[in-house]
């Protein structure tokens, strides 16, 4: 893999980790775990919308049925 594309890929991951973040309101936070948990999901389902943070939110929304159960556990609480 050459230097580029490791970049590219890290960059990827942390708009992923970002973009997870973004759903945490104030009063509750998400975890370390529970981001970790939906990152993988988030590249397999909405890579298009990245790094559209709005864009993966929603995407990952519009794709509940079809996250993890890790994920869609985040998501049930």
């Amino acid at each position: 893999m050459t230097s580029s594309k490791f970049v590219s890929r890290s960059t990827l991951l942390s708009f992923a980790v970002v973009a997870l973040a973004a759903w945490a309101t104030p009063s509750h936070a998400y975890s370390d775990a529970q981001r970790a948990a939906c990152t993988p999901d988030a590249f397999r389902l909405c890579s298009s919308e990245i790094p559209n943070i709005d864009g993966i939110t929603a995407c990952m929304r519009k794709n509940k049925s079809s996250l993890s159960l890790a994920c869609k556990a985040v998501f049930d609480r």
